[in-house]
């Protein structure tokens, strides 16, 4: 037999076309697929050793749960870099290993709490800020969801990641009292891999934005042309839909184009009773409700920085990075999906809500059956 390659993948249709003309050819006696077998088993990949996978409910329980642990037999995210435009990291000991260099977007120094305004350390120095009196605590609302995105897995300590063979970039944005939006579609537009004035060139260009952030009012045209030119790069833009128990088409950027809008559910499947909605949701991820969290990396301090630890936190900021980790698996199994694409398979392939869940979009993220 000889074995012929296409340059580029094909549909149905076009192999169909393909395979009536060889077999025309004098001499050719049959014309098939050369198609790829895999193994049938279920669930060939146990429990990791992280001692704190028991509670990760998020990740394996049947009600409210992704179903992880099959997708993991076919792909961990291998090769794939996921941008988290948030607060910031820590340097935890259970994330630090998967992280590349990121940058620091925050211009206003009162709002950057660093000392200084954009620089290359995206380092999370805390948000906690007011006036004395009134202090609020950090919130490391950043390492929280990197670490749901792809915390070290396996490793005999703390937790487990969605995607733990990928990489996260960190994109700090948010600081005392949030973030500007200039600052956060600067730094979209960067993880991607475009070019921002003044800002050296991203040498990991994220294919999976993850943005557990919003606020009210109107998508800004310069912060849709920041998230349509980061998809025409490559990258999937994922977005919370919001925690106001509100139509999220009144929030951005849920109600930008180009982005993949997603809602909470808790540990019975049902709607989060904080989760936003609407026909602007896509999918719903596991954001947990009531007495149950979603756990992750966290840290101990409560206005600065003090030991690695780890904590429940609540909100469709925890079931993005869910749908973020499942995309990164996604796409290093099928690397030559656009963004438009694995959006629509996850959309696709989510498992129908086990609980009430009104305008939450498809369902919830499957992993094994996105993956498959």
């Amino acid at each position: 037999m000889e074995v012929l390659r296409l340059d580029r993948e094909a549909d149905a249709a076009t192999l169909g076309e393909l395979r009536q003309r060889l077999a025309a050819h004098p001499g050719v006696l049959k014309v098939e697929p050369d198609r790829r077998l895999r193994p049938t088993a279920a669930t060939p990949v146990a429990a990791p050793s992280d001692p704190r996978w028991p509670d990760q409910w998020h990740y394996h329980e049947p009600a409210g749960g992704i179903n992880l642990l099959p997708a993991w037999a076919l792909t961990q995210g291998e090769g794939v870099v996921v941008a988290v435009v948030d607060t910031g990291v820590r340097p935890h000991a259970d994330l630090s290993a998967n992280l590349v260099p990121g940058y620091d977007f925050i211009r206003k120094k009162t709002v950057a709490v660093d000392g200084d305004g954009r620089d290359a350390d995206p380092t999370d120095p805390g948000d906690g800020c007011g006036p004395i009196g009134k202090l609020y605590g950090s919130s490391w609302h950043g390492t929280h969801v990197a670490g749901t995105v792809a915390a070290l897995t396996d490793n005999a300590l703390g937790v487990a990641g969605v995607a733990p063979s990928a990489r996260v970039l960190p994109v700090r944005v948010l600081g005392c009292g949030g973030g500007y939006t200039s600052d956060i579609a600067a730094g979209v537009y960067w993880a991607a891999g475009g070019a921002v004035k003044g800002v050296p060139a991203n040498a990991h260009p994220a294919r999976v934005i993850n943005m557990s952030l919003g606020g009210s009012g109107a998508c800004p045209s310069f912060f849709q042309r920041a998230i349509s030119e980061a998809t025409a790069l490559g990258a999937l833009v994922v977005v919370a839909a919001g925690n106001d128990n509100e139509n999220a088409s009144g929030h951005n950027p849920a109600n930008c184009q180009d982005v993949l809008t997603v809602a909470a559910v808790g540990r019975q499947g049902g709607k989060a009773s904080y989760s936003n909605f609407g026909s602007v949701v896509r999918i719903a991820g596991p954001g947990g409700d009531g007495s149950a969290g979603v756990l992750s990396t966290y840290n101990a301090g409560f206005i600065k920085p003090k030991a690695d630890s780890y904590d429940e936190l609540q909100g469709t900021s925890m079931a993005t990075p869910h749908v973020a980790g499942v995309a990164a698996l996604v796409m290093a199994r099928h690397p030559a999906l656009t963004p438009a694409q694995v959006a629509q398979k996850l959309v696709d392939t989510a498992r129908p809500f086990p609980a009430t869940c009104r305008q939450c979009g498809a369902g919830i993220v499957d992993a094994e059956a996105a993956v498959q």
